[in-house]
C-alpha cells in the first residue's frame, strides 16, 4: 500500500476552520492524525479547515468532536460566550501538584494570562498577552494602565486552561517582582516579546517584565 501524501497545512479560515485548527495543535495532532482518529480523508478535513462556507452534517461533527476530545457545541461555537467551568465535576476526580518544570511548560504554551496588581484601591486582576523570555513573564501595556502600575511591585500572574467536555484543567501561578524594561536590546530579544501583539490593539510601548520568584501549579484530571 502506498504512503500517504502529507496534507498542505492552509490557513484555517472561517469559525469551524478555526475551531477545528486550534483544537488539534492544542492536542498536538497533525491533520493526517486527526482525519484519521475521526476516519476520514485528510483531504476533507482540510477542506472543513480551509472553507468558510463548509457545512459537514451532525454525524461529520460528532465523529470529529470525540476524535479531538471535545464537544460539537464547542466546534460549532456554541459555547463562545459562557465562560468556562460550567460542567459538572467527575465523581473521582484526581488532583496533581505540578512540578516545576511541568509549570514552565504549562506558561510557555499560553498567550494570554490574568495579573494580580497591588493599586491604592486594593488589588486589581486584568488579562494581558504575554511570553516567556528567559524564564520570565514579558508582556507590553500602555502607559497609566493597571497593567503598567505592576512595575516596582510583587504581584500574582496566572494561566489556566479548562476543558469542560472531560471535566478537567489546570492552573499555573506566579508570584515575582514587576519591573519596567528600558533596554532596546531586551525588547527585541527574538524568542519573546516580538511575537506579543496585544489584542487590544493601539500603542503598547510599555514592557513589563515579571522575575518569578515562586512558580505553582496544580492539575484536575479523571
Amino acid at each position: 500500500m502506498a504512503e500517504q501524501e502529507p496534507v498542505d497545512e492552509g490557513m484555517p479560515l472561517g469559525d469551524l476552520g478555526r475551531r477545528l485548527a486550534r483544537r488539534r495543535t492544542e492536542l498536538g495532532l497533525g491533520r493526517e492524525q486527526a482525519a484519521a482518529r475521526a476516519g476520514m480523508a485528510p483531504g476533507y478535513l482540510q477542506y472543513l479547515e480551509e472553507h468558510p462556507g463548509a457545512a459537514p452534517g451532525a454525524g461529520v461533527l460528532l465523529r470529529l468532536a470525540d476524535a479531538l476530545h471535545t464537544t460539537v457545541t464547542q466546534l460549532t461555537g456554541g459555547s463562545a460566550q459562557t465562560p468556562p467551568g460550567p460542567g459538572r465535576a467527575v465523581r473521582n476526580p484526581e488532583f496533581t501538584v505540578l512540578g516545576a518544570d511541568e509549570c514552565r511548560r504549562l506558561l510557555s504554551t499560553h498567550g494570554v494570562g490574568r495579573i494580580a496588581v497591588p493599586t491604592d484601591s486594593g488589588p486589581e486582576v486584568v488579562p494581558v498577552n504575554y511570553s516567556v523570555v528567559d524564564g520570565a513573564i514579558v508582556f507590553r501595556t500602555a502607559p497609566d494602565t493597571v497593567p503598567a502600575r505592576a512595575a516596582g511591585h510583587r504581584v500574582a500572574f496566572e494561566v489556566d486552561r479548562i476543558d469542560d467536555a472531560f471535566s478537567e484543567g489546570w492552573s499555573v501561578q506566579v508570584r515575582g517582582f514587576a519591573r519596567t524594561v528600558t533596554d532596546p536590546g531586551e525588547r527585541q530579544r527574538p524568542a519573546g516579546p516580538a511575537r506579543g501583539e496585544p489584542w487590544a490593539g493601539g500603542r503598547r510601548e510599555v514592557w513589563v517584565r515579571i522575575e518569578p520568584l515562586a512558580v505553582t501549579g496544580r492539575r484536575v484530571s479523571t
